[in-house]
């Protein structure tokens, strides 16, 4: 019988995630199925146990779920557990297993599909909700000189900062609001708020970008208005998280199936799409 996997969400109707695990599942010979499906805002843990029921192997969990997510999970691995928060989850007898891929995901496109190394570099990241999370520790892990977690809202940045505190080892780790970014530089930015969602600019200082600097919106498919920003503010490169939405998908294929496809012909089609 043909395997079932599906990627939840509320909306979810955009979601590309079928597109790439249909390539995934063609270029390494594996018999699966994989769809989209609409969950009501109050029926997460429902629709989670009616795909289970039918039959479901594995699913991937999107907006506004993934905090859902990492409470349904009977065990959760040590990095969905420092994020709280779950984007993969895995059905066995034993039970619903969760995993976080998204800093695995960024992670990857930026060293290996950027080429942008992130050891030793000075990096700001934007925002303090899910997606923030779920990056944090990954990227902690690559042993950058500073991070700098910063959000419109300074006390959850600073709540968020003191949780993940012990974790960041001999990294420079600080937390703030928008406006104490002033006079300060940065190697990488890291859009992780919902604000290019909704095509919102964010009120950050001027100045932020050192030579050769990076600015990335996890957001994908257009120049956000973050990004217009950082081109205005002389950041020297600018991408979006359509190479870490692949490169998360192919650790949860891995998870899944314990094969891990090649990314790069299914990042290329999507670009030239």
């Amino acid at each position: 019988m043909t395997d079932r996997y599906a990627v939840i969400g509320n909306p979810v109707a955009h979601s590309k995630s079928p597109q790439i695990h249909a390539v995934f599942a063609g270029l390494t010979l594996q018999d699966m199925r994989y769809e989209a499906i609409l969950a009501p805002l109050d029926g997460f843990a429902d629709a989670v146990r009616i795909f289970i029921a039918a039959g479901g192997r594995g699913m991937n969990v999107t907006v506004p779920f993934k905090l859902e997510a990492y409470a349904l999970a009977a065990t959760c691995s040590p990095r969905a557990r420092a994020a709280k928060a779950v984007n993969t989850l895995i059905f066995s007898p034993a039970g619903i297993h969760g995993d976080n891929t998204d800093g695995l995901g960024l992670v990857a496109d930026l060293t290996r599909n950027l080429g942008f190394r992130l050891a030793g570099r000075s990096i700001l990241l934007l925002g303090a909700g899910g997606a923030a999370r779920g990056v944090l520790l990954p990227v902690l892990e690559e042993k950058p000189a500073a991070l700098t977690l910063a959000n419109r809202t300074a006390a959850k940045a600073l709540a968020l900062g003191e949780e993940f505190a012990p974790l960041a080892g001999s990294c420079a780790f600080a937390a703030s609001g928008f406006a104490e970014l002033a006079g300060r530089q940065f190697d990488l930015v890291i859009n992780a708020t919902a604000a290019s969602l909704a095509d919102e600019a964010l009120a950050l200082p001027t100045g932020l970008y050192a030579p050769d600097s990076l600015a990335y919106d996890m957001v994908y498919g257009r120049e956000t208005p973050f990004l217009a920003a950082a081109r205005a503010q002389g950041a020297a490169r600018m991408a979006d998280g359509l190479g870490m939405l692949v490169e998360q998908a192919a650790e949860s294929f891995f998870l899944w199936r314990g094969v891990r496809p090649e990314t790069a012909t299914v990042l290329a089609q999507l670009r030239k799409a």
